[in-house]
């Protein structure tokens, strides 16, 4: 799972172009979005749900009530991409 977490802070680094922060930098629990986290807005969340569409073939419905709760931390991603993704070769 710790690689999984790695995987996807360093996803979110890379994709979003985050060149302030490290993947090191984000807590498995800070919140990604808004005050007291790493402060992504609502175009990173697309930017994020299309990378990890493609890294994992997720099917994220902006529908989904519970897409918020998902991306809310990394440990959160972690836990839904396990359950729903697929990871695919780079």
């Amino acid at each position: 799972m710790e690689s999984l977490k790695n995987e996807i802070k360093k996803l979110i680094v890379d994709s979003l172009g985050l060149e302030d922060l490290s993947p090191g930098d984000i807590g498995d629990d800070v919140p990604l979005f808004g005050d007291g986290g790493i402060g992504l807005d609502s175009i990173d969340a697309l930017e994020l749900g299309v990378a990890l569409r493609k890294k994992y073939h997720l099917s994220i419905d902006s529908g989904d009530s519970g897409a918020r709760e998902h991306f809310a931390s990394v440990n959160n991603l972690v836990k839904f991409v396990q359950i729903r993704g697929q990871k695919t070769e780079d």
